[in-house]
């Protein structure tokens, strides 16, 4: 997932705010706020990170914040393309305005992470997790799947499979109700889980044979990743085909797994608290049966921009 601001030029700055539905949108409003940059004093686009980075190669798009993982293939495609790419870090301020209001956490990019890095960059972060329907992951599915995501996970090719160690397995699970089945497994593993348990009305005896995985955009991290961990699963467990989905990636995955039209999700940890607690795009629609299932990798919220814009940081915009 990913926000993009391109073109520096006098007037409204183009910015591709995410899709809607999407935790990019909500992290981009939010990052935004922190600045004092309202709805009038931008234009907003919906694009998701394909169409978006396209934009910003283009110079329709001036400014890009994604929400992915270290180091993303995008932008380094992006820089391959132009050139000329400039990241930039959020203000000390802001990030204390962001951490307050959410449950990103401040985390620093080390400047040997990209080429075009001249020095470290200051962001926030969050986790990718992987969610479970309790109507249809039964207990020695969740078992399985959380297995193989640990256990596989050097069959995966995609750069941040490598995220996915038993000794991240629970990073992103603080305060979500754990799949029973995942629960087992990581306490037979030697783990510590203080997690309430999820309830489930999954019966193994009426498994569904066509599993529904929701990602994200295809240009994004979750599609790619996703993909694999679904042909990894695929190989691995007798009688379930999981096929992986392009969604509007976080809240469009676990608004799916409520309304019973997806089986797994991939989602930032914090609109998931949000969704089972309730709250915020949840409000008065929570989502009661969803339950976690493992850690995936760290979400760093990366905003990119172009030289030839001007852009120096967000307080360039006002």
């Amino acid at each position: 997932m990913m926000l993009l601001i391109a073109g520096c030029s006098e007037g409204k700055k183009n910015i591709a705010i995410g899709p809607p539905a999407s935790e990019t949108n909500s992290i981009s409003k939010l990052i935004l706020d922190a600045y004092g940059i309202g709805d009038d004093d931008y234009t907003g686009f919906q694009e998701g990170f394909g169409d978006a980075a396209d934009g910003v190669q283009d110079g329709n798009i001036d400014i890009s914040i994604g929400i992915l993982g270290l180091p993303a293939a995008s932008i380094e495609s992006l820089q391959a393309s132009v050139g000329d790419v400039v990241m930039l870090s959020l203000s000390d301020d802001a990030i204390a305005k962001i951490e307050k209001n959410s449950g990103y956490r401040h985390h620093t990019i080390p400047k040997d992470t990209y080429d075009f890095l001249e020095n470290d960059v200051q962001t926030v972060t969050a986790y990718a997790i992987l969610m479970g329907n309790t109507d249809t992951i039964d207990d020695e599915l969740g078992y399985e799947l959380a297995k193989i995501m640990i256990e596989k996970a050097s069959e995966n090719t995609h750069a941040q499979a490598k995220q996915m160690t038993l000794e991240n397995a629970l990073r992103g699970s603080e305060g979500l109700p754990i799949h029973p089945g995942a629960k087992r497994y990581y306490e037979e593993q030697g783990l510590t889980v203080d997690n309430p348990v999820a309830e489930l009305t999954a019966d193994k005896s009426k498994r569904k044979k066509e599993l529904i995985l929701g990602t994200g955009s295809q240009g994004g991290t979750y599609y790619p990743l996703g993909g694999e961990m679904a042909s990894i699963w695929n190989k691995n467990i007798k009688g379930v085909n999981v096929t992986n989905t392009e969604t509007g990636a976080s809240v469009e995955n676990l608004s799916s797994i409520r309304d019973g039209n997806m089986d797994l999700g991939m989602t930032v940890h914090v609109p998931a608290l949000q969704a089972v607690k309730g709250e915020g795009a949840f409000a008065g629609h929570e989502v009661p049966n969803a339950a976690f299932i493992g850690h995936i990798y760290p979400e760093v919220i990366q905003i990119v921009t172009r030289k030839s814009t001007g852009i120096k940081s967000f307080d360039d915009l006002k």
